[in-house]
């Protein structure tokens, strides 16, 4: 018999949570699983999938405005938020559904309670019950920050943005990075007056400036109002229902919805990590080694609550990697090198490796390759919209150090062209490559 009632017990079932769970129990171990809220985490739930389908419909409305040029003419066309938000809701439950199975087929016990640590091999739940484990792993994810500033109660975050009663007429979006710039392009597209309030001069920071600047441009151009240089003061409510928001200047914005997008934060705070002596970093993130270790021995760490690189695959990855080394022997490792990421903005953007400052930095002498071209679809556009990709290379190999690109189905493109960069090819690899004609992704192989 065992001295633990648990060979691993997990706290949060989102989708790093989930893999290992799976994953240690096909290896023979006995696993449990504790999910305050929902069974998926973040991307299931209130993040990524959710948004990507309200980007699809938001989608829509560029669509109906290239039909007439195409020869549709489509008549008393109009849009309804509520059948689109129980649509998409809808489709949660099913997934929430699918991953509860997920477990349950893989005989992981689920335990619907919040649960802290209270030691290296004990966890308390919610409901007072404690229970032991020969390993814990932590993977709770993150949660959006909250400014502290007076009103900040009548805002909303990411979480509450897919359950809003009506759309929001005038929505202020705070912040400008992925989150921010996904939801301002969504609710733009919908047909709201949207205001994206920034304390610097860039968006997206982080990203290939190339892109970052053709996507401002095209994002001004639809629409959307950039308050740079400003930031959220106070929120204060009116009578009416409305919004009355100080962002420093001299007048004050009126507004149906203020969106607080400036980030997330690991979701740590009472969870009882110091009680297996585990010091928490700076931003409340659960400090880990190569191998998603924490000082403690008996407890690891995967996902967004590492704050390393906040991106669902990497979750996946990582927790993988946990459960295989862990409980099935396999020194498997995660190569955080090269990772691929999108912005779901309109339109979007895909990137994958250095942008052309950090390869300058790191390698002296680059060359750069780009094309910016007119993508077809957009022949049909009332709006001489532009795609932009961008190919960084090592001056003397001439391999390939990043590729960054904005236009319509970048991230399905990226894909590929990520499985080239991890592979180590060079830019006269993608010359001497028959472009597939006519697509937007033989402009990859035709850089100039």
């Amino acid at each position: 018999m065992s001295e633990f009632d648990y060979d691993l017990f997990v706290i949060g079932a989102g989708s790093g949570g989930v893999r290992a769970s799976r994953v240690a129990s096909s290896h023979g171990a006995k696993v449990a699983v504790a999910e305050e809220y929902r069974i998926g985490g973040t991307c299931v739930i209130r993040g990524c999938v959710p948004k990507k389908l309200l980007v699809y419909a938001s989608m829509f409305a560029e669509e109906l405005n290239h039909a007439e040029q195409m020869g549709w003419t489509i008549d008393e066309a109009k849009f309804d938020w509520k059948r689109l938000r129980d649509h998409v809701n809808g489709d949660v439950d099913r997934l929430n559904g699918l991953y509860t199975n997920t477990l349950e087929n893989h005989n992981v016990e689920r335990i619907l309670e919040r649960a802290t640590v209270t030691g290296p091999n004990s966890v308390k739940l919610a409901s007072g019950r404690e229970v032991t484990a020969k390993y814990i792993l932590v993977a709770v994810g993150a949660w959006p920050y909250m400014p502290d500033v007076p009103g900040v109660e009548h805002c909303i975050s990411s979480n509450e943005v897919f359950h809003l009663d009506e759309q929001p007429k005038r929505l202020i979006v705070v912040g400008a990075g992925y989150i921010a710039m996904e939801f301002a392009g969504i609710f733009n597209a919908l047909g709201s007056h949207v205001t994206v309030v920034n304390r610097t001069q860039t968006i997206l920071r982080g990203y290939d400036e190339g892109v970052t600047d053709r996507l401002l441009s095209i994002a001004t151009a639809r629409g959307i109002d950039f308050r740079m240089d400003s930031s959220l003061v106070s929120v204060e409510k009116q009578d009416d229902g409305s919004l009355l928001v100080d962002i420093g200047g001299p007048q004050k914005l009126e507004a149906d919805q203020v969106l607080i997008a400036t980030g997330r934060v690991p979701k740590t705070e009472g969870l009882g990590l110091e009680n297996a002596g585990i010091q928490l970093g700076p931003k409340g993130e659960v400090p880990v080694d190569e191998k998603n270790a924490t000082t403690c021995e008996s407890i690891y760490a995967v996902g967004d609550v590492t704050d390393r690189i906040q991106l669902t695959p990497v979750a996946i990855r990582e927790g993988q990697a946990f459960a295989d080394r862990v409980f099935g022997k396999i020194d498997r490792a995660v190569d955080y090198d090269n990772v691929p990421a999108a912005v779901f903005s309109q339109p979007p953007l895909g990137c994958v490796g250095l942008t052309e400052s950090q390869a300058r930095e790191k390698f002296g002498s680059v060359k750069v390759y780009s094309s910016d071209f007119r993508p077809m679809k957009n022949i049909f556009s009332h709006t001489p919209e532009r795609g932009l990709y961008r190919m960084i290379t090592d001056a003397d190999s001439g391999k390939i150090l990043g590729i960054h690109m904005i236009g319509p189905e970048s991230p399905e493109i990226l894909q590929l062209a990520a499985v080239a960069i991890k592979g180590g090819l060079t830019k006269e690899d993608f010359d001497a490559t028959v472009a597939v004609h006519p697509s937007m992704s033989e402009e990859l192989v035709l850089l100039k």
